[in-house]
Parts: C-alpha cells; sequence; structure tokens
C-alpha cells in the first residue's frame, strides 16, 4: 500500500508539473495586453500624481487652510496606495516567473520614498502661496534669504534633500526597477506570429508617454531614466538573440520610452535659451522642472491668486 501511495503521489506531482509547464507555455503562446491594468495605471498617474498640485491651486484655499493637508496631499496619499497595487497586479500577469523578494524590496521602498516625497513636497507647494518661486534654489528664494536664526535656511534645504533627492531616489528607482523586471517577462518565440500591436494600446501610448515626459522632467531623474531605457534595449537584443520577440505589453512600454525621450528632447530644444532657467540647472545636461517654468513664467497667475484671497 505505501508503495501505491508513493507511486501515486510521484504520479500527482509529475503531473502537477506538467499542468504548470502547460499553463505556461499557454500563457506564452496567446501573450494579451492588459489594457485594463494599464488603463487604469495611466489614469491615476495622470489624476494623481500630475493633477495633485493642479488640484492644491485651483481649489479654494479655505476649503484646506496652510496648516492643514491640501487636497493635493489627499491625492498624494491615494497615489502612495493605488500605485504599488497596480504594480503588483502587473508583475502578477506576467507569464514568466519574477524573483518575488526584490519585487517585495522595491514596493516596500518605493511606498516608503513616495511618502518621504509626500511631506516635503507638501510643504514646498504650500510655500508657494507666500511667494516661494520653484525656479530659484532655496537659498535664493526671497522669502527664506530674511530667515532668522540662519540655521533656519538649512532646515528648508533638508527639507528640500528629503523632498527632491531622498524621496525621489527611493521612489523612482524602485517604480523603474519594478517596469524591468515586468518588462523582462514580456517576451515570445519569434516562429509564433507576432500580432500587430492592439487599438488599445496605441491609444495609451500617447498618455503615457506624455506622463514619463513629466516624471522624468519634474522629478529629475534623466538619468535613472535613460539607464533604464538601455536596459531596456539590452533586453530586447539579448532575448531576440535567443529567439525572442517583445509581446504587445513589452512594446506598449519600449515604445512609450522611446515617444517619452522625443518629447524630453523636444521640451530642453525649447528652453534651451532660457538664461534663468540654465542658471538654476546648470551643466551638461540641462532639463528644466515644469514646475519652475510655471512659477517663472506664470507667476502672475498666483499674484492674482494671492490678491484674490
Amino acid at each position: 500500500m505505501s508503495g501505491v501511495r508513493r507511486r501515486q503521489g510521484a504520479g500527482g506531482v509529475s503531473s502537477s508539473g506538467r499542468h504548470g509547464v502547460a499553463q505556461e507555455e499557454d500563457a506564452c503562446r496567446n501573450p494579451r495586453f492588459h489594457f485594463d491594468l494599464w488603463f487604469y495605471f495611466t489614469l491615476q498617474n495622470w489624476v494623481l500624481d500630475f493633477g495633485r498640485p493642479i488640484a492644491m491651486i485651483v481649489l479654494p484655499l479655505e476649503w484646506f487652510p496652510l496648516n492643514k493637508p491640501s487636497a493635493g496631499d489627499y491625492f498624494h496619499m491615494a497615489y502612495n496606495v493605488i500605485t504599488p497595487f497596480i504594480l503588483l497586479k502587473l508583475i502578477e500577469r506576467s507569464p514568466k516567473t519574477l524573483p518575488r523578494s526584490m519585487v517585495y524590496i522595491c514596493i516596500i521602498t518605493f511606498v516608503m520614498g513616495a511618502s518621504i516625497h509626500l511631506v516635503g513636497d507638501s510643504v514646498n507647494h504650500r510655500l508657494i502661496f507666500s511667494g516661494y518661486q520653484l525656479h530659484l534654489s532655496v537659498r535664493e528664494n526671497p522669502i527664506i534669504k530674511n530667515l532668522k536664526p540662519e540655521t533656519l535656511i538649512d532646515s528648508f534645504e533638508l527639507l528640500y534633500y528629503y523632498d527632491e533627492y531622498l524621496g525621489h531616489s527611493m521612489w523612482y528607482i524602485p517604480f523603474f526597477l519594478i517596469l524591468c523586471i515586468y518588462f523582462s517577462g514580456c517576451f515570445i518565440p519569434i516562429k509564433e506570429e507576432q500580432q500587430r500591436i492592439p487599438v488599445a494600446a496605441l491609444l495609451l501610448i500617447g498618455p503615457s508617454s506624455l506622463y514619463y515626459w513629466y516624471l522624468v522632467t519634474e522629478g529629475q531623474i534623466f538619468i535613472l531614466f535613460i539607464f533604464t531605457f538601455f536596459a531596456l534595449m539590452a533586453l530586447v537584443m539579448h532575448q531576440k538573440r535567443k529567439g525572442l520577440l517583445m509581446d504587445s505589453n513589452g512594446r506598449f512600454l519600449f515604445y512609450s520610452f522611446i515617444i517619452t525621450l522625443v518629447l524630453i528632447a523636444l521640451w530642453v530644444g525649447w528652453l534651451w535659451n532660457d538664461k534663468i532657467l540654465r542658471k538654476k540647472y546648470p551643466g551638461v545636461i540641462y532639463i528644466p522642472e515644469p514646475w519652475a517654468f510655471y512659477t517663472l513664467h506664470m507667476s502672475n497667475l498666483h499674484s492674482a491668486k494671492g490678491e484674490s484671497i
């Protein structure tokens, strides 16, 4: 009896193993564009990330006093919950078994970095109502220069460091690393017929690319983005040698990054001769932040807002 049970157990494991392999092969054989996840991902990026400073400026100040969280802060809180959830769902949809430990560490670091950024960004954007100018450094801002004691200026610089450097690094590095991990599973055999990229993907490429442009320029993470793009390109070349091509999800992500590079080039070319922004962004890599451009060339809107309040 024990021998029969052993044979049955072995047969069960073998059957389960074959079933798992069959499922993986079916997933590779029928790659499906994850329109629902990509749509929700793009929508929440636009609304909760790009839209949060706009909501803070547009909504009446009486609704959100300066000593309380703003509408943008609540947007940011929602972003910190929804984005990692969608990233995890994307990883779950991958037909390839991905390193779970690395994914979990990335998600934890992402949430921590985005939460650090939430606090710093909230205070920095609130300072706009007091005359803070984003196109100037902390010490060059008129409302900061005259602070007494001068050690308060160091505190504001520390806040800026948490917001723009530490927060961005812990937020964006895991973000792009997860996209790379997901992209590594977006390949199918060359011998199989490669379908055209779905219309739904084509419709989402524009908004997705435009958001990545905003993310790279406002977050000042061009070096991280370009290294991520090179990593994706290296993956494409490596998998092609193994007889694999990108599926519809991989092409959507890869083409979005290509269009993002074009948009960044156009943005830099447009502001290439702006002397004031050149002063804030010295060096070889000159990529102005959209909100710095906004406070520099549209400061009259802030003045009108302040007078009306």
